[in-house]
């Protein structure tokens, strides 16, 4: 559908531009707060984390999207895969220096290294997905004997006798308080004026995104998957489309690859901040190239990103999402802190 491909083009433009001016990115924010001590930057996580989980309830409520019809919510997910997927998507972000968006966002700015992180992320995740890894992610799944319920904090909360909607905004007010309170309460550490702007700027563009597909793609003649913001499986899909695009269409994901590209390009541009920069020798090479294929795989598993479970996932209150979630976390914590831990190249 044409509209929702635009749409999804403009959201990636804005994000694109957001995180070119801003540095938004969660692997940024954690290794900020964990080996610096500086929460700043993880508080923009966090403001656009409450943004993206007040609006997107604010329109299931309204009945505008339907987020029982997404991936995170549509169908029981490994406890073994979602959480592993998560801390390999976790420590491949430390170790390519960004998720899969910062990736996108730091290539239109003319980062020539975040194009081998972003083939290699591709590549890999679509091995997993539906290539050669496959089968080997099928036969873990059917052999693993248990699965996180497909289901919302709300309703799980809904079976001990509370009404589903008020269950919605009782996790979604003390989620979002939570957060703010996390991020603005010491002023030392808040987010600088830009950053705040950003934050929330990206946290808006996740509901927008639900609304794109799920009222605006709500066509029963030409059905649109209910999605929002993710990267890992669409940058697959961009890397397939410029390949195969005869017979081809381009998506809300790809469109939104493509926006978040022009995007950086066009604010690095304005600002007067493109610069082109390569690798320092094989070994940095070799440790992107490394780390764009843990995202890849991680993602494939985990069902989405650093945005795409750590925002969009988290903001429909989906329990495998949390479990994602803590895994990224646990993932980027292994890498920048303790025996694991990457050095600086």
């Amino acid at each position: 559908m044409m509209s929702v491909t635009l749409a999804g083009f403009i959201i990636g433009l804005l994000f694109g531009a957001a995180g070119q001016r801003t540095g938004f990115c969660l692997m940024r924010g954690l290794q900020s707060w964990w080996t610096e001590g500086d929460r700043s930057r993880i508080s923009a996580f966090a403001l656009a984390l409450a943004v993206a989980v007040l609006g997107t309830q604010a329109f299931v409520s309204a009945g505008l999207v339907d987020v029982g019809k997404s991936l995170y919510l549509q169908a029981p997910a490994s406890w073994l895969l979602v959480p592993a997927g998560g801390i390999l998507f976790g420590y491949g972000m430390v170790a390519a220096n960004g998720c899969g968006a910062r990736a996108l966002v730091l290539l239109g700015s003319g980062n020539l290294r975040s194009f081998v992180v972003l083939v290699c992320l591709g590549i890999t995740a679509y091995a997993v997905l539906t290539g050669i890894l496959a089968p080997a992610r099928i036969w873990l799944i059917s052999t693993v004997d248990s699965a996180i319920p497909g289901v919302s904090v709300p309703a799980f909360l809904a079976t001990l006798g509370i009404h589903n909607g008020v269950a919605r905004w009782i996790v979604a007010g003390l989620a979002a308080c939570a957060l703010a309170m996390f991020a603005l309460r010491a002023p030392a550490h808040r987010p600088a004026g830009n950053e705040l702007a950003g934050a929330l700027l990206i946290g808006a563009l996740v509901p927008l995104g639900w609304l794109t597909t799920g009222w605006l793609g709500n066509d029963d003649f030409d059905p649109v998957p209910v999605a929002s913001l993710t990267f890992v499986a669409p940058i697959g899909a961009a890397l397939q489309y410029l390949m195969i695009a005869t017979g081809a269409s381009i998506d809300f994901g790809i469109a939104t690859v493509g926006g978040v590209l022009l995007g950086s390009a066009i604010a690095a541009l304005v600002s007067g901040t493109t610069a082109l920069l390569g690798f320092s020798g094989p070994g940095h090479m070799l440790r992107l190239m490394g780390g764009g294929a843990l995202m890849g795989a991680g993602g494939a598993l985990a069902l989405g990103c650093s945005i795409g479970q750590g925002l969009t996932g988290l903001s429909t209150l989906a329990l495998p999402s949390v479990v994602a979630a803590a895994g990224i976390l646990a993932g980027a914590r292994l890498a920048l802190k303790g025996p694991l831990a990457l050095t600086k190249l």
